[in-house]
């Protein structure tokens, strides 16, 4: 349904090129609006589900340069940061063009 919606509500022609990953806890609400807005942008993207793997959390962090919150957002292996941060590279324009970029 949100590929139709997208679709439909096509604001973003850019192509989706980039390689985005994002570790999530299922009922996190910052994940959530996260997911929301790579969905409204038409973003397919890679998501490590990670609630209570504490291994997975440490290998998050290690990416994450020690950054323990979720979700923590990587497109084409840069780490972006989390739910704010990525909203400020929207905010700032600065998104549409790291989704273009073809993954390494």
């Amino acid at each position: 349904m949100l590929n139709f919606l997208n679709t439909l509500l096509n604001r973003h022609p850019q192509a989706v090129k980039a390689n985005v990953e994002i570790y999530t806890w299922q009922t996190c609400p910052y994940c959530i609006r996260a997911k929301m807005l790579l969905w409204w942008k038409g973003v397919k993207f890679t998501e490590y589900k990670i609630d209570g793997n504490e291994a997975a959390r440490a290998k998050m962090a290690e990416r994450a340069n020690g950054r323990r919150t979720v979700p923590q957002i990587f497109i084409n292996n840069q780490h972006i940061g989390g739910c704010d941060d990525l909203y400020k590279l929207d905010t700032q324009s600065q998104l549409d063009p790291l989704l273009a970029q073809s993954a390494v």
